[in-house]
């Protein structure tokens, strides 16, 4: 991964340097000392229980103190309060944007009683995200409710074409899109607590699923998300629900105001049966993979991608362990669903043309429904009959690999081809983006240069290999 992506990706713990910590009682002159010795260009002011009150930095010494104040003065006459600083989870994508904003040299990362454990400089944090993608952090970071969050979805196309430019894979541009908009939910999640009545009563884990969930998500896709809700006594059902319904349809809301369209399927936490408690979601999971339903496979197909996002991770773990548990009891449902899957062919026609799935005289190709989904639905079903927790496709391949269910080769192929089919796509609603558009899966085909249209048709013919092999794998077919 590129020093660019990281970027956005990492958070502010892997770019932090120690702070030097003096006490608002200690003598100027022996501040400046400190900071000559700890070869450090700020120093951060604490009280008794060691929370940061105020920062001093090198330009606080040029114009407050030096020929300003005597050598004794204490650090709390010439300190600058209060502190702004970022918690050690912060993406550092955000970190960057508010010391742009802000105008800031240093950062302070606090912990939660406000404890210095951390100090970003400007210079070293700017090194990840030089040049052009300056003004784009900027931009990403805008208000900070629906609205703005709505204006950094929208930016994030421009950051998204300025990564391509800059050489970095589409697989990663991707994962790029899909943390800053797990970001945008959590930050959603906040807001609806604080305009709730009440606190929740009980805790609760949100889960997002689907292209979310494997942190896959293309320009502007829509809501898939569900809740974990805490163990709760029968007779106190209708009262946490009570709680829990305008909760979720507030959430569902602001999400769709920051620019995730609602779900046409309904799989949102304002819908009760993705809004459930931990033994709710196992029985559920388990009466699915009993019944194999159409509604049982089409669910399966969405839920299975699940990842926690916000609220306690725990509850997740045991669903994705129940689940591995369920599926190896009944391994009928992942056959039916790789014979559902399997009417999902590739975008290639029987004499290797490209498929037409362009309504009128045009001929472009849906890669997302005839390339990307036999892919990621095939490594899906062989990820959940071995077990495994990983949800991203890439990450399933690589343990997949490892496990020596597939070969390094195998693995090697379906890794350039995820690539290829991902860039693909991106590069197609972005030109559509450009031409006034709606960004979109279908991808022109014909408009591609010899060699991208050589290297799509190799992708698609290995996908098409790859989900032939798992069918016959898993349901024994030929």
């Amino acid at each position: 991964m590129s020093g660019r992506t990281a970027a956005f990706t990492g958070t502010v713990r892997a770019a932090m340097q120690p702070p030097p910590c003096l006490t608002a009682t200690t003598p100027v002159a022996a501040a400046v000392s400190a900071m000559a010795d700890a070869r450090q260009s700020s120093i951060l002011v604490v009280d008794g229980e060691g929370a940061a009150i105020g920062i001093v930095t090198e330009q606080d010494v040029a114009r407050r103190i030096t020929f300003q104040v005597s050598a004794d003065t204490p650090l709390s006459a010439v300190m600058t309060a209060p502190v702004i600083g970022v918690g050690p989870g912060e993406p550092l994508w955000r970190a960057v944007g508010l010391m742009r904003l802000r105008r800031l040299r240093h950062l302070p990362v606090l912990d939660a009683a406000r404890r210095p454990i951390g100090m970003l400089h400007r210079f070293e944090t700017y090194a990840v995200a030089s040049g052009g993608l300056l003004d784009l952090l900027e931009a990403l970071l805008a208000e900070d409710n629906e609205e703005g969050f709505a204006q950094t979805r929208s930016a994030q196309a421009g950051l998204a074409r300025s990564l391509l430019d800059d050489g970095v894979p589409a697989a990663d541009v991707i994962g790029v899109v899909s943390e800053i908009n797990l970001d945008i939910h959590r930050r959603c999640v906040e807001r609806a607590l604080a305009a709730a009545p009440s606190p929740p009563p009980v805790p609760f884990t949100l889960l997002v699923m689907g292209s979310a969930g494997r942190g896959e998500s293309f320009l502007f896709p829509d809501q898939d998300n569900g809740l974990i809700l805490g163990e709760r006594p029968d007779e106190l059902h209708a009262a946490v629900d009570a709680w829990f319904i305008p909760f979720a349809e507030d959430l569902n809301a602001r999400l769709a105001r920051a620019g995730f369209t609602l779900c046409k399927g309904g799989v949102m936490a304002r819908n009760p049966l993705w809004r459930k408690t931990l033994s709710e979601w196992k029985q559920q999971f388990t009466l699915w993979t009993e019944r194999r339903s159409p509604a049982a496979l089409l669910f399966g197909d969405i839920a299975f991608d699940f990842r926690p996002v916000w609220g306690p991770a725990e509850p997740a773990a045991e669903l994705r362990a129940h689940l591995a548990r369920a599926l190896a009891l009944r391994p009928a449902f992942l056959a039916a669903l790789a014979a559902e899957d399997a009417k999902f062919a590739v975008g290639l026609s029987f004499w290797g043309g490209f498929r037409d799935d362009e309504e009128g005289p045009g001929r472009r190709t849906d890669l997302k429904l005839h390339g990307l989904m036999p892919l990621v639905s095939s490594v899906r079903l062989l990820a959940l009959r071995e077990g495994i927790e990983e949800t991203s496709t890439r990450g399933r391949l690589a343990t997949l690999a490892a496990a020596g269910t597939i070969s390094a080769s195998e693995r090697s192929a379906l890794d350039a081809a995820f690539g290829i089919i991902v860039e693909r796509l991106l590069r197609q609603q972005l030109d559509d983006l450009a031409a006034g558009r709606e960004a979109g899966n279908l991808v022109d085909t014909a408009a591609l240069a010899k060699a991208d249209r050589s290297a799509l048709r190799d992708a698609l013919k290995a996908v098409a290999t790859f989900q032939k092999g798992t069918r016959a794998a898993l349901t024994g077919g030929l």
